[in-house]
């Protein structure tokens, strides 16, 4: 089973640059999206349901700004749009579709780089949604969370490390946060699970300031993130730089 992720930075933009034909030579089972920044009167049948796929959406209120999505080649038996939490699903920030007994989400962690009020929301989300992600795991459903978390985890995951130690999505109390995801709830960073030492590859961001991409001043922000049996799973794990869509670059793992 392939999975891919992948913030667009706007559905509209990725497809004039060449998204479909690459996925669909992709052959992925299911790809989460992020950052649709749409409406569903903006999008085409081909945005809205590929050759070959079922699409489900979760669009933001606000016009051209935030939202999710999965295409799935099998139909979902269910799809849970949102957390209950009108603030955060205003800005269609989580998917969840279901699939037997696998859940699969996209998710859009906030960023909190442009200032203190975006950043305090970005600590509200991960403050309510931590009870949900400990529910997540006791439900006793495989779970895969797919998405841009917008936190770094460890200094291995972006190249200025020293630098970003007081910046949004480097922050103590994000990485803390993460830690707390992987080392007590029982999620499990699938990426980190195939390759544990892996520095400069390994970045899925890139800032569109100071030639970033060139020179390969990245972040890894986007996540595979999964419970335990379904990350046993996990054979290979790419992250795919060949052609741009976005930003960010897809994160593609093969699952047995």
């Amino acid at each position: 089973m392939r999975i891919i992720s992948l913030n667009l930075n706007g559905i509209r933009s990725a497809s004039n640059k060449g998204l479909y034909p690459w996925l669909y030579n992709q052959q992925a089972d299911i790809v989460c999206m992020q950052e649709i920044k749409a409406q569903a009167t903006d999008m085409t049948g081909e945005m809205l349901n590929p050759e070959g796929y079922y699409g489900y959406f979760h669009y933001a209120e606000k016009k051209g700004y935030s939202g999710v999505g999965i295409y799935s080649k099998v139909k979902a038996d269910a799809v849970i749009e949102g957390l209950r939490m009108p603030d955060i699903d205003s800005e269609g920030r989580y998917l969840e579709c279901q699939f037997g007994n696998l859940s699969v989400v996209s998710l859009y962690l906030p960023s909190g780089s442009s200032g203190e009020l975006r950043q305090s929301f970005k600590f509200s989300m991960m403050e309510r949604f931590l009870p949900h992600l400990r529910e997540l795991v006791m439900s006793g459903r495989e779970v895969l969370i797919c998405g841009d978390w917008n936190i770094a985890h460890q200094e291995i995951d972006l190249k200025n490390w020293r630098g970003n130690r007081k910046n949004s999505g480097f922050l103590p109390e994000e990485r803390a946060w993460l830690t707390q995801l992987f080392e007590q709830i029982g999620w499990v960073d699938v990426y980190r699970k195939l390759h544990p030492e892996t520095t400069d590859d390994c970045y899925t961001w890139w800032s569109n300031r100071g030639q970033a991409w060139a020179k390969n001043v990245g972040w890894r922000i986007d996540y595979q993130i999964s419970t335990p049996g379904f990350a046993a799973k996990a054979q290979s794990a790419i992250i795919y730089k060949a052609e741009r869509f976005s930003d960010h670059a897809p994160l593609i793992i093969d699952y047995a």
